[in-house]
């Protein structure tokens, strides 16, 4: 069982996505935007962050690179969960941090497998 926290604006898409890794036996923590999830990524440490990009106040990709210059909090694997979808948007993704970059919809195997590769079992 790993700690996740989700950052994702849709609240349809959180409650999803926190239903489903919950049903796989995680914790989840919940923020809507990046600057709510940084706050509870410095306050909880979760084992793993999952992330929208495109999010209010800011996006993942500001949020992953934060998360990335805090020596807190700059080893949470970070798995980017976004309908962007170029090679470019994953380019970036990457270059900004993120451990995976998996695209909506996504089959919650491949976010388990990839949960599960961040957390060293896969």
């Amino acid at each position: 069982m790993a700690r996740v926290l989700l950052m994702e604006d849709s609240e349809v898409i959180r409650t999803m996505v926190k239903t489903a890794l919950e049903r796989r036996g995680h914790a989840v923590l919940m923020a809507e935007n990046g600057l709510e999830g940084l706050r509870l990524a410095e306050a909880h440490l979760p084992d793993v962050v999952v992330t929208d990009i495109v999010m209010p106040e800011m996006n993942g990709f500001e949020a992953t690179r934060a998360l990335r210059k805090n020596p807190a909090t700059s080893q949470i694997p970070i798995i980017m969960l976004t309908s962007k979808s170029t090679a470019a948007d994953r380019f970036w993704g990457e270059r900004q941090g993120a451990f995976r970059y998996l695209t909506k919809p996504v089959r919650f195997a491949d976010l388990e497998a990839a949960i599960q590769s961040a957390l060293g079992n896969g």
